[in-house]
């Protein structure tokens, strides 16, 4: 063989490795598309139709047939600022991903903007803070904006990254819409942090990306949802930070027996009917048991919320957030709180959140409010909608092209 016919040789294997490659490729993602194609469950889509059909009118029609598609379903990145992001955002742009600009008419707003090389250096090496200085920390600091997250138009889903001891990964995959509970924390540096049902840890880890907390606990009673979250954790923070994050295993009902008064913020991302999930249950049977469970769903996410409103100081925020659409889970919970929580006041999000980021995400306005008004046309946002009904919270309801949520985010102040 001469040396040109071996080169040629090699040449020819080397095409088709990369073709084999590109081949295998292909069908892994064929592979998982056709797991993506699985059935939704009747008995719960029956159930869905019937209540949200009443609950959203025309949005419900919409909502349904985009939760109907799977490979529909967008996903955005958020960037860890604790690894080295080499090359990962000109990856993303590469291939179609914009930055999420997550602006509100806050002053404590978050923001994708870049910060300086000494602010960078500051969040990258945060100060750790003695335990008892956490009780008397010195008067917290808006933080320097460092979440970022990146979206794209079409339902293309970056690579997720493996599990690796000892390596931070780069980044997190999420609904963007998980990202809006962390935002309407209005997180400051120094914060004292408790996220009361924090597996698997994503919104535990914006927190981080958002601000630096002096102290965020992060608390999951399921002991195998714990270990979910512990490794999470592991995935995105330095050992530097193990000082200011903790990871506890208590009843989020009574927390507040003994840390009433303690934190700055409280995130209650309460256990719910998560419709994405349920929607795709394994069988009628499973879904019919999750239906049931349904039931007792609101009582527990208003016992959540009452502790949650107790371990909050005076001054303080709670944001109680669901992945469901169901106004029984949602408003009426915030509703019923109200009346037996005169320390709590709502804090309306519509002209601080839905109408800046009303490009991104589809708002629905409370049931039986403004109905007839927004029902065909949820898109148009307007200053004057913003009424009292707000104030007890924004429903982000999936539509095609806006793909994010379902997500109910309410927050509430208690009074000084």
């Amino acid at each position: 063989m001469t040396v040109s016919s071996f080169s040629a040789t090699k040449e020819c294997f080397k095409w088709k490795s990369s073709q084999e490659k590109e081949i295998l490729e292909r069908c892994q993602k064929i592979k998982k598309r056709c797991k993506r194609k699985r059935p939704s469950c009747p008995a719960v889509l029956d159930h869905f139709d019937r209540q949200y059909g009443e609950e959203l009118g025309d949005l419900w029609t919409s909502a349904r047939t985009a939760l109907l598609d799977p490979r529909s379903w967008q996903y955005g990145v958020m960037l860890n600022r604790f690894s080295v992001l080499t090359d990962i955002t000109q990856k993303l742009q590469s291939q179609g991903f914009s930055a999420l600009r997550l602006r509100t008419n806050s002053s404590a707003s978050l923001c994708a903007s870049n910060p300086s090389t000494e602010e960078k250096d500051s969040m990258l090496i945060p100060h750790c803070l003695l335990p008892h200085e956490l009780h008397h920390h010195p008067q917290s600091h808006p933080s320097v904006c460092s979440l970022q997250c990146y979206i794209h138009p079409l339902s293309l889903r970056f690579p997720s990254q493996a599990h690796r001891p000892g390596r931070l990964k780069q980044y997190y995959l999420l609904n963007a819409a998980s990202l809006l509970p962390v935002l309407a924390l209005q997180l400051r540096d120094e914060d004292r942090v408790l996220d009361l049902c924090s597996a698997p840890g994503g919104k535990a880890i914006a927190i981080m990306q958002s601000a630096t907390p002096a102290f965020l606990c992060c608390n999951e009673p399921d002991p195998h949802r714990r270990d979910w979250l512990t490794k999470t954790l592991e995935s995105f923070l330095p050992h530097s930070l193990n000082s200011r994050v903790t990871v506890t295993g208590r009843d989020g009902r009574l927390i507040a027996q003994t840390e009433a008064g303690f934190y700055d913020k409280v995130l209650v991302d309460a256990p719910c009917s998560n419709d994405r999930s349920w929607l795709y249950s394994s069988s009628n049977q499973q879904g019919a048991q999750r239906l049931r469970n349904r039931e007792k769903l609101p009582s527990l996410q208003a016992q959540l919320l009452r502790s949650a409103l107790s371990a909050v100081r005076p001054g303080g925020v709670v944001v109680y957030s669901t992945c469901t659409l169901s106004s029984y889970e949602n408003w009426a919970v915030v509703e019923e709180i109200l009346k037996d929580f005169p320390q709590a006041e709502p804090e309306d999000l519509w002209e601080d959140i839905a109408i800046p980021l009303s490009n991104y995400f589809t708002f629905s306005p409370p049931p039986g409010q403004n109905h007839i008004h927004l029902k065909k046309s949820p898109l148009t946002l307007d200053s004057t909608v913003s009424t009292r009904h707000h104030r007890l919270g924004l429903l982000v309801v999936p539509q095609h092209g806006k793909m994010w949520g379902p997500m109910f985010v309410s927050r509430i102040r208690r009074k000084e």
